[in-house]
């Protein structure tokens, strides 16, 4: 499982409203990416479904439960790593499972080997770069027993190198484990390249004003970046992401 369906989500912080009555649906297994112009709450929106943060109105629901106001429901990763630096790399990777007490270390191995990491399994934090933290964050995401993640910008301080590298790899084992994710990103090609459906969001107080159901076969490479389909796309969200300032 893994469907969240957010309902006339409505957030105010002194005097100001945030979001404004968003709804949304992120179907089992599928990849949602949301776009919205800077300080238009993407970040509250992962703070409020994952429990961290109560909306003044509307009701957050995975599969068929209300986890409104709920912590732990979901797998969150933000824009840094947010690894625990006294920790090895299997023991961050094993944490949300280590709480759920259902710790399986010889898939954590596997997943860690799947990411490029055979060999760092005992290494710590500082001794990796800014593209294996992430990994590890993300295999740590995908360990977890929630079958929902959010995303928020995790690549957004790499280097386009390493960032184009780290897609395809998200790509890679998430085609493998299907869970379902909501992504965020400013970058209209990352939301392109990655998703099934995009959201574009407006500026203060957000809501929805284009979807985009994505045409774009899976499994996907980085010749995709370079289709005059893919262009247009791009200039298409583009002009809805101008119109929504």
């Amino acid at each position: 499982m893994g469907e969240l369906v957010a309902t006339n989500i409505a957030k105010t912080f002194n005097g100001k409203k945030i979001l404004a009555g968003l709804s949304f649906t992120v179907k089992e297994g599928e990849f949602v990416t949301i776009l919205g112009p800077s300080g238009s709450g993407k970040s509250t929106l992962f703070h409020l479904i994952g429990g961290m943060l109560q909306p003044d109105d509307g009701t957050f629901i995975l599969d068929q439960e209300e986890i409104t106001g709920k912590r732990g429901a979901i797998s969150y990763t933000p824009q840094s790593p947010s690894l625990l630096p006294w920790r090895t790399v299997l023991k961050n990777v094993v944490l949300g499972s280590e709480i759920s007490g259902e710790v399986d270390n010889d898939k954590a191995r596997y997943m860690l080997g799947k990411a490029g990491l055979q060999g760092y399994e005992h290494a710590y934090p500082h001794q990796l770069s800014g593209g294996m933290r992430q990994r590890v964050a993300f295999v740590r995401a995908l360990l977890s027993p929630q079958k929902f993640i959010c995303l928020d910008e995790p690549f957004s301080a790499l280097d386009e190198f390493t960032r184009l590298e780290m897609q395809q790899w998200l790509l890679k084992i998430w085609e493998e484990n299907k869970k379902s994710i909501l992504f965020v990103t400013h970058n209209i090609e990352e939301a392109l390249y990655l998703s099934d459906r995009i959201l574009v969001l407006s500026k203060k107080p957000a809501t929805i004003v284009e979807e985009y159901m994505l045409p774009f076969a899976r499994p996907r490479d980085q010749n995709l970046f370079l289709t005059d389909e893919f262009l247009q796309w791009k200039r298409e969200i583009y002009q809805a992401l101008q119109g929504s300032l």
